[in-house]
């Protein structure tokens, strides 16, 4: 494999961060505000609000099972991914959301711990949506350092310290197979998406589809109760018609013999 370019290294350590450390430092955070004895229990109570969301699609069906899961497996918080647990803390947990709301890249001087979720929510849909695997080095620093001290608050200081190995430490092999890895998973994600939104815009043409053909059936039942009803006259419709033409007829003579 090619050596990789300072471009493609910062992308490589950006990863790992957002997929390595700061879901750890959200757990930190997550285990604090849902205590891993009454997680359970928490998630039970809130079964509405968390249906709800289901239905919205902000919790997928994946997610689902691992909130609730059968029996006798419990919740734990170390098989959530950030996504859900970051979904959790909006929604059940008193936590106060950045200026901006939470999806928005918080100002430096917002520090709680909301803000920072956000950050590291913010980071992760960039990566998410990158293309060429490539980060700009200006832009790699300002970011490691805001994600950098998102992590520190959330998760302590020893985090910090993994965070800074993790910018200079020599990648090897291994780091850049990760990167390739993360890559395809991208793409795939990415053609999901598409999919998805191909199906949608079927689905909307199916809809409308049926509608219309809703709309002819009521017109051909129209139509056939008219039928019947005319079948159920003691006259014929077609003799009725006839002797209604006859009558007139017999009239108008009538009226130019008078004449």
């Amino acid at each position: 494999m090619a050596p990789l370019s300072a471009e493609e290294e910062n992308y490589v350590r950006m990863s790992l961060l957002l997929t390595g450390i700061s879901p750890r430092a959200v757990r930190v955070l997550f285990n604090s505000e849902f205590h891993p004895s009454c997680l359970d229990s928490t998630l039970k109570k809130a079964y509405t609000k968390l249906l709800d969301l289901k239905r919205k699609n902000v919790i997928n069906e994946a997610q689902w099972n691992l909130l609730f899961t059968r029996f006798p497996d419990r919740p734990d918080s170390k098989t959530f991914d950030v996504t859900l647990m970051i979904t959790l803390l909006r929604n059940l947990a008193t936590i106060t959301p950045p200026v901006c709301g939470f999806d928005q890249l918080p100002t430096t001087t917002e520090t709680k711990p909301g803000a920072d979720l956000a950050r590291i929510k913010y980071y992760r849909n960039y990566m998410a949506h990158l293309g060429d695997g490539k980060l700009d080095t200006t832009f790699f620093n300002t970011a490691w350092d805001d994600i950098t001290g998102a992590i520190n608050r959330l998760g302590g200081q020893q985090m910090k310290q993994e965070c800074e190995h993790m910018k200079t430490k020599t990648l090897d092999q291994t780091n850049q197979e990760i990167m390739l890895e993360i890559k395809c998973s991208n793409e795939e994600i990415r053609e999901m998406k598409n999919s998805f939104e191909s199906l949608q815009l079927s689905h909307t043409k199916m809809k409308k589809s049926h509608e219309l053909l809703q709309e002819n059936h009521t017109n051909v039942t129209k139509e056939l109760q008219k039928i019947k009803s005319s079948q159920t006259d003691t006259v014929p419709w077609n003799v009725r018609e006839c002797t209604s033409i006859s009558s007139m007829f017999s009239f108008e003579c009538l009226q130019e013999t008078l004449h």
